[in-house]
């Protein structure tokens, strides 16, 4: 360490001679010179992290190109500047670091030191660091981008722009972004047009699993990593991914940063958004490799030519089920042949499709019961509690009527699936297979997009009510878009409430905010106003195609769900710029883009006469 710092002083002159000179005995020349060094260091921080990406991507999009035997050499330099960058902030910024920061910081010092040594080739002699080597780089520059990326998203607070317009652009350069990596030579079989990668980029950052190429054929295990990358971004939000490595690389959030996230994550208290982020993050990670686990395990290995190719099915799907993104690696999706009688995988990925659709505040809520229960027994077994505890109120209004509201639609739409596909899709299914097709079917239009039947030979009472599901769409705070089960329960609310007289919404022994009400009506005419224009356009540019294939593509589209009667392949390209603008207002949601774009009332200092509007 003592040869590195050294080594350190004479890449710079100026450091070495302030430190010769004695300057940093002065306490206001010192403050000075930290405050250089470390401005400096940010700097060269961000130009050597943005170099080595760019570099990266070309390597990964452009393979056997002329920078191919230079790319270790530039990968070992970049790799050392930024090590030694590093090393820098452990010598004269440490004081002002947590000591969970300072952890990660000297990890990632010798991360950096050691990766451009095996760069450089110092270490060819090691065939395992070989075998690894480009796994092991690939990760390391990820994460760079990711925590400079961080860095930079958590300064956007400062500036004084909306917070629903940043969530807004977040998803768009995401788009942007996987449209340029799709469009890369690497990335698919035979090329793809600009139109093309931005729609099946939009739709998966949208998380929605509608596709005009088929996945399976028309991009490589480049281009499926990308998509699946994209999807898992969307499914959280880039501001959630940005802002959790901020809060390791950073040493935690400023009150600020903190006002500035609760909204995203749907976290009330704000002493607690750092603590609900990384319990967002860690749940659907683990999560998600549990469920891949267990589709390794329990899928049949014959349907796979090697263990990787069943280790990425497994992986690929898991994430998209629990990003309710409905990408398949199969060209038929789940009802490839031999994949359609695989029910315990429909099953764990419908238990997937509605955790990632319930809503991290749901997940958090049964967190902190399950905990709370935990505990208490391990006192009661361990004899610490001689006495009663109370145990708080968790479950919030928010929680009951999620939970309630979820477990009707599923019902429903297992009952109705049932019903009026009994002699349909589900003849000739007996037993456990009928019953999992059955809730799968209720599932998958709740934003999911998987099938595990032919779409196309739907009875059509099932269609209506797939639209109605799809509407509906998943929870608020989730992976999965549509109207929200929250807002389709409250304004059933109302309706109810003014049936019955009463003047206010009340459900659970408590009152709705009549601010949420008011929103709710906002959110269902907006999305009709939406999903009306999208349909007449799309029989504008394609007018050849039936009303009701458009308007479930729509539906579909606006809810994210990704489900399709087979025309999405026929579209145009007005068509297709309709169905990703539409995929994105769904993502991001049509009140939030008022709110972004329209200059709030400050204040409401005067009253108008109050009249009577006849409804009836």
């Amino acid at each position: 360490m003592w040869l590195i710092l050294r080594i350190s002083f004479t890449f710079d002159p100026r450091l070495y001679e302030m430190s010769n000179s004695g300057l940093f005995k002065n306490p206001d020349k010192q403050l000075r010179a930290l405050k250089w060094v470390e401005k400096t260091n940010s700097v060269i921080r961000v130009i050597f992290t943005l170099m080595i990406f760019f570099v990266w991507v070309f390597d990964l999009g452009f393979p056997n190109q002329e920078i191919f035997p230079i790319h270790s050499l530039l990968y070992g330099i970049a790799l050392f500047v930024l090590g030694q960058n590093y090393l820098y902030r452990l010598i004269f910024i440490y004081k002002e670091t947590s000591k969970g920061r300072l952890r990660l910081e000297v990890v990632l010092t010798c991360l950096l030191h050691f990766s451009a040594i095996i760069q450089f080739g110092w270490l060819d002699g090691w065939t395992l660091l070989q075998a690894y080597q480009g796994t092991f780089t690939n990760l390391l520059i990820s994460l760079l981008f990711f925590i400079e990326l961080s860095s930079m998203s958590l300064g956007i607070n400062k500036l004084s722009i909306h917070p629903a317009l940043i969530f807004i652009l977040s998803f768009l350069l995401v788009i942007l972004v996987g449209t340029v990596l799709l469009k890369l030579p690497n990335a698919t079989v035979g090329g793809i047009t600009w139109i093309d990668a931005l729609f099946t980029s939009t739709s998966a950052v949208c998380v929605t699993g509608l596709i005009v190429v088929d996945t399976a054929t028309a991009f490589t295990g480049t281009g499926q990593t990308i998509i699946m990358i994209l999807f898992q971004i969307g499914g959280l939000g880039m501001m959630t991914f940005t802002s959790f490595f901020g809060f390791f690389f950073k040493g935690g959030h400023s009150l600020q940063s903190q006002l500035f996230l609760k909204d995203y994550i749907n976290e009330d208290n704000i002493s607690k958004v750092g603590s609900t982020l990384v319990k967002i993050i860690l749940f659907t990670i683990g999560f998600e490799l549990l469920a891949s686990g267990l589709i390794f395990v329990i899928i049949d290995p014959s349907l796979f030519s090697s263990t990787g190719e069943r280790a990425y099915f497994a992986l690929f799907h898991s994430i998209s089920a629990f990003c309710n993104a409905g990408f398949s690696t199969l060209t038929n999706g789940l009802y490839e042949t031999g994949f359609r009688t695989e029910y315990h995988i429909h099953l764990i990925l419908a238990i997937s499709i509605i955790l990632g659709g319930i809503g991290f505040p749901v997940i958090v809520s049964y967190y902190q019961v399950a905990k709370r229960i935990c505990i208490n027994y391990y006192n009661r077994f361990t004899r610490k509690d001689s006495f009663y505890h109370h145990t708080p109120r968790t479950f919030n209004i928010n929680t009951r009527l999620t939970t309630v509201t979820t477990f009707i639609l599923l019902v429903v739409g297992f009952v109705t699936y049932w019903i009026f596909e009994e002699k349909n899709t589900l003849a000739g299914l007996e037993g456990y297979g009928k019953i999992v097709t059955a809730f799968f079917g209720s599932v998958t239009p709740r934003t999911a997009g998987f099938n595990t039947v032919d779409m196309t030979q739907l009875a059509l009472p099932t269609v209506l009510i797939y639209l109605i599901l799809m509407w509906i769409g998943a929870s608020p705070g989730s992976t999965g878009g549509g109207l929200k089960t929250t807002t389709f329960a409250v304004a059933v609310l109302n309706a109810l409430s003014i049936a019955k007289g009463k003047d206010r919404v009340e459900v659970f022994n408590r009152q709705i905010d009549p601010e949420t009400v008011r929103k709710a009506f906002a959110v269902i005419l907006l999305s009709f106003l939406v999903i009306g224009m999208g349909v007449f356009l799309v029989l504008f540019f394609n007018p050849e195609l039936d009303i009701l294939d458009v308007a479930f593509e729509v539906f579909s589209a606006f809810a994210t769900v990704g489900l399709s009667l087979g025309i999405t392949a026929k579209l145009t390209t007005g068509s297709k710029l309709v169905i990703s603008l539409i995929m994105f207002l769904g993502r991001v949601g049509t009140l939030t883009v008022l709110v972004a774009f329209i200059r709030k009332t400050r204040s409401l200092r005067y009253k108008y006469p109050q009249e009577t509007v006849f409804i009836s």
